[in-house]
C-alpha cells in the first residue's frame, strides 16, 4: 500500500514536517551545525527535497532552508528511496543502518556525516505521527 498518492500529497505532508523542523529550536540548530546540503529523492511518487543546511537561512526564524523540485544547489549526500521508506522512517521505524544495508535507502556523499545527525533528528519521530494527526491524517499514522 502507497502511502502518498502523488507528489503533491507527498509534498504536503512530508513539506509539514520540514517547516516544523527548520525551525525547531532543538533539532534545527543541530542540522544547521553540520553545514551540509542533504537531498532526498523519492520514488512512487516521485519528489526531490533538499536541505541547506550549508548557508545561511533566507526564512526568518528558520535555521535551514527546505527546498522541493530543482534547485541549482549541489547536494553533499543524496538520499534515494521510495516515499513509503521516508514515511516509515519520519515515524522511526526504518533504522537507517538497516535501510542502506539492505538497499532500501541509496547514499550518495559522505554517510558518516548523515550517521551524526541521526540524534539530533530524532525527536522527529514524535513529532511526525503527532503532526499527521493534527493534520487530519490518522490513517497514516503507524502504530505498529
Amino acid at each position: 500500500m502507497a502511502y502518498f498518492k502523488d507528489e503533491a500529497e507527498l509534498q504536503q505532508i512530508l513539506g509539514a514536517l520540514f517547516d516544523r523542523l527548520k525551525t525547531d529550536a532543538n533539532i534545527a540548530p543541530k542540522i544547521s551545525a553540520a553545514k551540509i546540503v542533504i537531498q532526498w529523492r523519492y520514488d512512487e511518487p516521485k519528489a526531490t527535497v533538499t536541505i541547506d543546511a550549508a548557508h545561511p537561512p533566507t526564512q526568518p526564524g528558520a535555521y535551514i532552508d527546505v527546498h522541493w523540485g530543482a534547485t541549482s544547489l549541489k547536494p553533499d549526500v543524496e538520499m534515494t528511496m521510495k516515499a513509503d521508506i521516508a514515511h516509515q522512517f519520519w515515524h522511526g521505524k526504518i533504522n537507517l543502518m538497516a535501510a542502506l544495508t539492505r538497499r532500501q535507502i541509496i547514499a550518495k556523499g559522505p554517510i558518516p556525516k548523515i550517521l551524526k545527525l541521526l540524534p539530533a533528528i530524532e525527536p522527529a519521530y514524535t513529532i511526525y505521527p503527532r503532526m499527521l494527526r493534527e493534520m487530519g491524517r490518522e490513517d497514516l499514522v503507524l502504530t505498529k
